[in-house]
């Protein structure tokens, strides 16, 4: 039986198709428009990621298991007496891109309409509320004016703060393939690192990070110096154009100057302003570059009126193009689920709004005023403004800035229920209430990627224990308040049915978002819609693929506004620090919840790293794959370093991912300070400074082991010294690395063979089979249950490098004495080493790729035909590349 469903990861929505034979299978729909087929890796190990092992199968109060109903009469009984103490502004919901949009619509109808308590927001603010204050500044409203399809139409295509290759793969490849059809097309990335997405591009610029407003404006007057306005487009359909002008000319000045404010060379910038004036049929992709800024706002606004100056808006192969960050931001952004919104893109700007979303929902304790935007919720919970908040889909203790201080606000906070799918997560830690919510596979309703395009995620296997819907749960709770009346949902075709009703209540055509034609829906015809284009309505019957073309806007003149935006000055660097960039990778997804249970997504980067130019890392005495710790005022994180020219001198990058369930101290939002853009309230998660020391730390640790033991070490190894844990097929793999003292008895000396027995019995290590030579300080051992290996450890004073796979393969399985003692070598016989995987897919290693290289495959094609890696998701070939060139280089030929 196969079912169309849509992938959970990025915004870009892709379709896929889910066979359930003995197991579940997933592949790219190639029917969805979103992608044709294509996934990326991360898609395409969806069924890896599926599974009971790990997940919250009941509710939990005060960490005691109970029954629904106690769960959702505690809930409800605890919230109504806050209340009733404290008034509703004492509660909140921090929700999620994660949620469907049936379940941030109950959501946020609760908590705005009925208990009257103005704070909710998502995580969403954290990637996109840059991109909302921007659109609705320029248009009048949170819309994107263009489409995927201009992807094959543009001739140019400019990337802004935006790693494509790694985090929006499936439009990237579709880039790629139609610059490859047709080579003069040219793409252009201006990211201050050689990510992934500048392999083979035509220009990148490596700007000085902040400054991307100034280079736009500067765009803005060579457009104007150069004569290349749409002076009739601006005249008809906008307004505010002679004072943003203004302020770009009077900042931006020459080529020059702007080259010098940005530190690039004058050439790349007139190249990159002659592109965007030779050829009309320009993208301009932006991402969290950005959004993730102090003036975010301003950025998207700066890139917009170069369109708008241009009149490529809403046209076909042109026009800005946000690049959204999660599956479901922008609904989660169709229903008020950030604070400073209401549902169906209405706001507390208007009294009108809010008597219309009242009369609909009848609602008698509608909020009046916006909440707390995210920063300065989590800091009303610090001051004990917030005596409880409920959490969904999301873990805030990583995510957030200050992420230290936020853990510390909630361990505070007198009520704390978290809605999740996994028993463990560093925000659970802080919880008094968990409760189990279903997750993608299981859950049903739908989601709207960054081209306005709603997608049906239905559900593919059952509920596991007792987990349900997060819709559900939420109604059970209104019910159980008082509010059974309006909470009295059948499913989710109900909920999405009265959102589409509330979109067209007295809608005349002033709101972009309208969903009228998708009202009358019957059950039916709700589980089988076909992914579609809001707006929805008399005017566009079968959705709108591109907005503002008409020169209709949703501003109060009717007008799109170009908005005057100057550069501030970027802060200065304080003596002996780097500035911290960070951001995704390529087969990790947030905090690892879900991709952190696919045993192939965590071969690519085993453990949180350190990007740094080889020129800083010889300043601060650090060497490739040594370890490093990051620290400032507000917290420190451990990291292994990684050396990388790509890097700008003075700059650092580490990615988001890891958490205390992945890494001893691999969060790195603990760095990252509270500073926000004051229009948005998106936090600047982008411009940390921190110092940068070697982490000294002697012995060398990996400890293999069942799954079944791991929560129980894990806990005592994340707390002896630097701590990482990766998943494999069988197994799950600790790399540890301990103070010297810890197995020595005297600095630099082997292994005590007293302390190394206590520190086995302490973790419950039984070896029945050991190699050691411990005056060198080498220790390999084996522990066995039922005749089947359950445990290895290695020990060294140096780095080791062990077959891992090899080595996971033995588990499970009877072993002879020779197989026993050949495991203990770290590797099989034919003594092949371990090394990084660079295609997950199909699980081709660095050494196998560098083989074929040397033996006559000399483009990623061959490659792919003699390893069939970059033949799935294409998200390797970037780095296939690099490794091409490099063989190359290293034996004297070039390409």
């Amino acid at each position: 039986m196969q079912l169309q469903s849509t992938c959970p990861y990025c915004g870009v929505g892709c379709g896929i198709v889910a066979d359930q034979l003995s197991e579940l299978r997933v592949s790219g729909d190639a029917s969805h428009p979103a992608n044709y087929g294509r996934l990326c890796v991360k898609g395409s190990a969806l069924a890896q990621t599926l599974g009971e092992q790990g997940r919250l199968l009941a509710p939990k109060v005060a960490g005691q298991t109970v029954s629904w109903p106690e769960a959702i009469d505690t809930v409800a009984s605890r919230l109504s007496a806050i209340i009733a103490q404290y008034g509703p502004g004492s509660v909140a919901m921090y929700l999620s891109g994660q949620l469907l949009t049936e379940d941030y619509y109950v959501a946020n109808k609760l908590m705005k309409g009925f208990i009257g308590s103005p704070h909710v927001d998502t995580n969403s603010r954290l990637c996109m509320a840059s991109t909302v204050a921007g659109h609705k500044r320029a248009f009048g409203a949170d819309i994107v004016p263009g489409c995927y399809a201009d992807i094959e139409l543009a001739r140019c295509y400019i990337l802004v703060g935006a790693n494509m290759a790694w985090n929006h793969p499936v439009l990237f490849q579709r880039i790629q393939a139609s610059k490859q059809q047709d080579p003069s097309r040219k793409i252009i990335v201006i990211d201050p690192r050689r990510s992934a997405s500048c392999e083979g591009v035509d220009l990148h610029l490596a700007l000085k990070p902040g400054t991307d407003l100034l280079l736009f404006n500067g765009l803005l007057s060579f457009l104007a110096k150069e004569n290349q306005l749409d002076h009739d487009f601006i005249l008809a359909y906008t307004q505010g154009f002679a004072e943003a002008l203004a302020t770009a000319q009077q900042q931006a000045g020459t080529i020059e100057q702007v080259a010098l404010g940005c530190d690039l060379p004058a050439e790349q910038v007139a190249a990159l302003y002659r592109a965007f004036v030779d050829e009309p049929l320009t993208l301009t992709l932006f991402s969290q570059g950005v959004n993730q800024a102090q003036n975010g706002t301003d950025k998207v606004n700066a890139i917009i009126n170069c369109h708008l100056a241009t009149g490529r808006i809403g046209k076909a192969g042109s026009g800005p193009f946000s690049l959204t960050g999660q599956p479901n931001a922008m609904g989660g952004r169709e229903v008020g689920g950030l604070a400073n919104q209401l549902a169906a893109h209405m706001d507390y700007s208007q009294n009108a709004d809010i008597e219309l979303v009242q009369e609909f929902w009848q609602a008698p304790n509608i909020c009046r005023q916006p909440g707390y935007k995210a920063v300065d919720l989590f800091a009303a919970v610090e001051r004990g403004d917030i005596k409880a908040i409920w959490i969904m889909a999301t873990n805030p203790v990583v995510s957030m800035p200050e992420a230290d201080r936020v853990k510390a606000a909630l361990a505070a906070c007198p009520l704390v229920i978290v809605s999740d799918i996994v028993t463990h997560t560093d925000t659970i830690d802080c919880a008094d209430i968990v409760l189990p919510a279903t997750g993608w596979s299981e859950k049903d309703g739908t989601v709207t990627n960054s081209e306005r395009r709603i997608s049906r995620q239905r559900a593919l296997l059952p509920a596991p224990g007792l987990a349900r819907h997060d819709w559900q749960i939420i109604c059970d709770v209104a019910q159980a308040m008082g509010f059974a009346d309006h909470f009295n949902f059948s499913g989710p075709a109900a909920i999405f049915a009265e959102h589409a009703a509330l979109s067209a209540y007295k809608n005349h055509g002033q709101r972009a978002f309208d969903l009228s034609g998708l009202t009358q829906l019957t059950v039916q015809q709700y589980q089988d819609l076909a992914p579609v284009q809001w707006p929805v309505n008399s005017k566009y019957p079968l959705g709108a693929s591109r907005l503002g073309a008409d020169g209709q806007f949703y501003t109060a003149s009717g007008k799109a506004g170009f908005i005057a935006v100057s550069q501030q000055q970027p802060a200065e660097l304080a003596t002996d620090h780097l500035l911290l960039n960070t951001g995704r990778i390529r087969d990790q997804w947030h905090s690892m919840t879900r991709t952190g249970r696919a045993a192939s997504l965590l071969q690519h980067r085993a453990e949180p790293f350190l990007e740094l130019h080889p020129q800083d890392a010889q300043l601060l005495g650090l060497s490739d794959g040594g370890l490093a710790r990051l620290s400032n005022s507000l917290g420190q994180m451990d990291a292994r370093v990684r050396l990388t020219e790509a890097q700008r001198n003075g700059e650092c990058f580490v990615p988001i991912h890891w958490t205390e369930q992945f890494s001893s101290q691999g969060r790195c939002d603990v760095l990252v300070p509270a500073l926000v853009d004051p229009v948005s309230g998106q936090p600047a998660l982008k411009q940390a400074q921190v110092q940068i020391q070697p982490l000294a730390l002697y012995w060398q640790v990996w400890l293999m082991l069942k799954p079944e033991l791991d929560e129980r070490l894990w806990l005592l190894c994340r707390s002896r010294g630097y701590a990482s844990k990766q998943k494999h097929s069988r197994t799950v793999l600790y790399q540890l690395e301990l103070a010297e003292l810890e197995l020595a008895t005297t600095a630099g000396g082997g292994l005590d063979p007293t302390k190394l027995q206590q520190w086995l019995c302490s973790l419950a290590i039984q070896p029945e089979l050991s190699s050691q030579a411990l005056a060198l300080g080498h220790y390999r051992a084996a522990a066995f249950e039922a005749e089947q290996l359950s445990c290895c450890v290695f020990i060294s004073p140096a780095p080791l490098n062990l077959a891992v796979e090899y080595l996971d393969q033995q588990f499970n399985k009877e072993l002879s004495l020779n197989e026993r003692r050949q495991l203990l070598t770290g590797r099989s016989s034919s003594g092949e080493a371990q090394s990084s995987v660079i295609c997950s897919c199909f699980q081709v290693r660095e050494a196998s790729i560098c083989a074929a290289i040397r033996q006559g495959c000399h483009s990623y094609q061959q490659l792919g035909q003699q390893l069939k890696c970059g033949t799935n998701c294409g998200s390797c070939i970037p780095e296939l590349k690099a490794l091409i060139a490099a063989e190359l280089s290293l034996h004297g030929e070039t390409l």
